[in-house]
């Protein structure tokens, strides 16, 4: 098994790859060779024989052709311009999300076997005029480059496995929380900052109102929900090559209180508000609860809730909260 992760210096894909790295297998076959494609690493890289790290643009098709081998048997694609970043910069989005897709997808088609791809997307996949809840049926209506572009990579990945080129299958993600470190373009860095930020005994100027809600997913979750989506039989997934992921739906005030539950009064003090109408604009696009039928039917699974989630985010991370 000789698996490459685009994105893999990124918070979700260094996880990923060190579960990989410590479960051993994949689709029940030995993992021989892990590949980390990014434009930087973390310091912290694992002395590991098995993994490599290949710094370069994914939307450099050269740059992709020595990333993914002829041998390459599995892809887990997460590289990608981040939601508010892509709105802000039109053409970066396209080369990157769109560009990028299309160089690995090209790439694929060089391997010696079909490899089993593994696409990262976004229930930013859906906008516009939407039901209450949101079901398998639910058709995509992106009000984001961002959104748009995921949509037509999950077209991309379908058509790619109809043609036999890939062994392909589309995750929309909610947004993951919590994130560590620094918060990034992505529009939704305010649903990790909101609980980071007090918790590490930093005041937080949230840019949303606190009815506002999410969908949303650990990082523990998700890293599970990467290798069970590519251990599944193609039989599985069927023609049907996307699937909405199982989340909570957790508003701002819910988790400022679980804050203050986990952390105590002064903890969830540290959070004020200051509203920013264009991260607004955007987040107002984005759906909130979902029914998630066919995930759960396919064994994928959601967090049990927000204060699990802060929980466990305070455990992997060695958070001392403040």
């Amino acid at each position: 098994m000789k698996i490459v992760i685009t994105g893999g210096g990124g918070f979700i894909g260094f996880k990923l790859a060190k579960a990989l790295l410590a479960r051993g297998t994949l689709a029940a076959e030995k993992i021989a060779r892990l590949t980390l494609v990014d434009q930087a690493f973390p310091a912290d890289l694992p002395k590991d024989p098995r993994l490599a790290a290949l710094a370069g643009d994914i939307s450099d098709p050269g740059f992709t052709a020595r990333a993914i081998a002829a041998d390459t048997t599995s892809i887990f694609h997460l590289a990608a311009v981040v939601s508010g970043a892509a709105e802000a910069d039109f053409d970066l989005g396209m080369r990157v999300n769109l560009g990028g897709m299309r160089a690995v997808l090209d790439q694929t088609r060089k391997c010696v076997h079909p490899p089993r791809l593994v696409f990262a997307s976004s229930v930013a996949a859906f906008g516009g005029d939407l039901p209450k809840v949101l079901d398998d049926s639910t058709t995509p209506a992106p009000q984001t480059s961002y959104g748009s572009q995921k949509v037509v990579s999950e077209y991309l990945v379908s058509d790619f496995s109809r043609k036999g080129f890939i062994d392909g299958r589309s995750l929309r993600l909610p947004t993951i929380v919590v994130r560590p470190g620094k918060a990034n373009a992505a529009a939704s860095s305010f649903a990790s900052a909101v609980v980071r930020e007090p918790l590490n005994g930093v005041a937080y100027e949230c840019p949303l109102p606190p009815e506002t809600g999410v969908w949303l997913l650990s990082p523990r979750r998700v890293v599970e929900a990467f290798m069970h989506a590519h251990d599944l039989p193609a039989a599985k997934w069927g023609s049907n090559r996307v699937v909405n992921l199982p989340g909570i739906t957790v508003t701002v005030a819910e988790m400022i209180e679980a804050i203050g539950k986990i952390a105590g009064a002064q903890a969830r003090k540290r959070v004020s508000f200051k509203l920013d109408a264009r991260i607004d604009a955007i987040v107002k696009t984005w759906p909130v609860r979902f029914a998630t039928s066919r995930a759960r039917a396919l064994g994928f699974e959601a967090d049990l809730g927000i204060d699990t989630v802060i929980r466990d985010y305070i455990a992997d991370e060695g958070v001392r909260a403040q």
